[in-house]
């Protein structure tokens, strides 16, 4: 018997998918994620990531994603095979840890994606005060999320895959009222 792997939300797609058109939501399962703690070797991993570490509540792009979590602390999404080993081979200090099976990631996009997200996110999504590379870690409708403001209104998502099926009621939710003012 071989067992099915199931993205978290394959039993939810409808709630995604409910969010349209104001909002077009797509679970995009099974991308690899790296945390990665560095004290010193900094130059090093911009080196095997192909793009400089970023500063506070930034993320940049180079082989994959890199987005600032903390002090000393990056995620890295999307990596190929074999980026885990080439930076525990570059870091000096630090750790490099696999936690892809942590989060889910959600896009959304569309002329009411900003405004959905404001309805259970405190973070001012404000094109002037998150503009395009913005990165944080916040609350959206108390779960807990890593948010990444991309270009033109497009925004990418991670969520605790325990919480992603809450995550997904919620953002249909919230989308209701912008697909009635669709219609």
């Amino acid at each position: 018997m071989t067992a099915k792997t199931l993205s978290p939300l394959a039993e939810h797609a409808s709630l995604l998918a409910g969010c349209a058109p104001a909002v077009l939501a797509e679970e995009r399962p099974f991308v690899s994620q790296l945390n990665v703690r560095i004290r010193e070797g900094h130059d090093a991993a911009a080196a095997v990531l192909g793009t400089a570490l970023p500063d506070v509540c930034r993320f940049t792009s180079g082989i994959g994603d890199v987005l600032w979590l903390g002090p000393d602390e990056y995620l890295v999404l999307g990596a190929p095979e074999g980026t885990e080993q080439a930076l525990r081979e570059a870091i000096a200090v630090g750790a490099v840890t696999d936690v892809s099976a942590q989060r889910t990631t959600v896009r959304l996009a569309g002329p009411a994606a900003r405004d959905v997200l404001a309805h259970g996110c405190a973070v001012d999504l404000h094109p002037k005060a998150a503009p395009p590379g913005t990165c944080v870690q916040t609350l959206y409708a108390r779960t807990g999320i890593v948010l990444l403001v991309r270009e033109a209104g497009e925004f990418t998502v991670l969520v605790r895959q325990s919480f992603a099926p809450y995550f997904a009621a919620w953002l249909a939710d919230a989308a209701l009222e912008y697909r009635e003012e669709e219609s």
